[in-house]
């Protein structure tokens, strides 16, 4: 049986449902008889099903038809299996019950709750079990899940966008249309990515953003944070509509942060003004900076980002890829 051909499946077909999955994995999860496939399941949505029980749910369908027994089945998964009760029950459960005596996994859960624990599970309920079958490709597909838990804090990236000239917004507050519409367009597909935004009271005065996502497939609309001591009249300011926000009066970047590390969230876009954002940048929270520039100049009374290449190399990070946006140019730095 090829294993590598079944696993990469398992990942690829997963990643379909990244959106409605976070700020769970993505996980996919393959019944297979000798070379066939039987059933395939995967985690859709946040809440629901995990991928290996919506497979044994199919399978099952079609005893008798394509196989008698669970045991002549291998299960051919991405991630570790569950072992605990959260949103929905333990998969190690439903495997040991079905009758699967073979399983394959990708990588093993980082998240404390599980890692090794479901293999242990399984194994003494005697399941054969082979694991490490394509792991990077595992941990890549699921990258802010892995990063969070083995750092203890959500990957965080920054997104700015500035005119040729380097201006943020217009003095008297007012917001400045800086980047082109397919540049605007490409922010709402990144939000979509992340499992919380993060921004400043300046910028809800200011810009009185929705700061939601907008896109034309179905995601899981992130959650907001934010870092202000200001009041703020919430029928007024579209970021309060409909919303599960977070709002932190601390100043403190790296407290706020460690509040997120035992929650469900892995992974914090920033969009906020020059003053937050630099605070952000110098603290050493960052892993990801990424700069949307227009090549158009805006004139009059403006407030400038004064984030140079130097600055940013000083600060640490590096090109990882630069590309053209409409009349706009993207560049996307990492933390090295």
């Amino acid at each position: 049986m090829n294993l590598d051909k079944f696993m990469l499946r398992a990942i690829n077909e997963s990643k379909r449902f990244k959106f409605t999955a976070k700020p769970n994995p993505v996980v996919g999860a393959i019944l297979v008889k000798d070379k066939e496939i039987i059933s395939e399941g995967y985690h859709e949505f946040f809440g629901k099903n995990h991928a290996e029980i919506n497979a044994i749910i199919k399978a099952k369908k079609l005893i008798g038809k394509k196989f008698n027994t669970f045991d002549e089945l291998t299960l051919i998964c991405t991630l570790e299996p569950c072992c605990h009760h959260g949103k929905t029950g333990p998969c190690t459960d439903a495997i040991v019950e079905s009758g699967i005596k073979n399983v394959v996994i990708g990588a093993l859960d980082p998240n404390p709750k599980v890692s090794g624990k479901g293999i242990k599970i399984l194994k003494e309920n005697n399941i054969n079990i082979l694991h490490g079958v394509l792991e990077k490709e595992v941990e890549k597909s699921n990258e802010f899940f892995f990063f969070k838990h083995k750092t203890k804090k959500p990957y965080i990236t920054v997104k700015i966008a500035r005119s040729l000239n380097d201006v943020s917004y217009y003095a008297n507050g007012f917001p400045a249309k800086i980047t082109s519409k397919e540049s605007r367009n490409d922010v709402q597909t990144l939000r979509a990515n992340y499992d919380a935004i993060l921004t400043g009271g300046n910028t809800i005065k200011n810009d009185n953003p929705r700061m939601n996502t907008r896109v034309d497939f179905a995601t899981n609309q992130s959650k907001k944070i934010l870092l202000s001591s200001k009041k703020f009249d919430k029928e007024k300011y579209k970021f309060f509509y409909d919303s599960d926000i977070d709002i932190h009066l601390n100043k403190n970047l790296k407290d706020i942060i460690s509040c997120y590390t035992k929650s469900e969230i892995n992974s914090i876009l920033i969009e906020a003004g020059p003053k937050l954002t630099n605070s952000f940048l110098e603290s050493g929270l960052v892993d990801s900076l990424i700069i949307y520039s227009s090549s158009s100049n805006i004139n009059g009374e403006t407030v400038k980002w004064k984030i140079s290449k130097n600055t940013i190399s000083n600060l640490g990070f590096k090109l990882e890829s630069r590309s053209d946006i409409g009349s706009d140019i993207k560049e996307i730095y990492k933390n090295e």
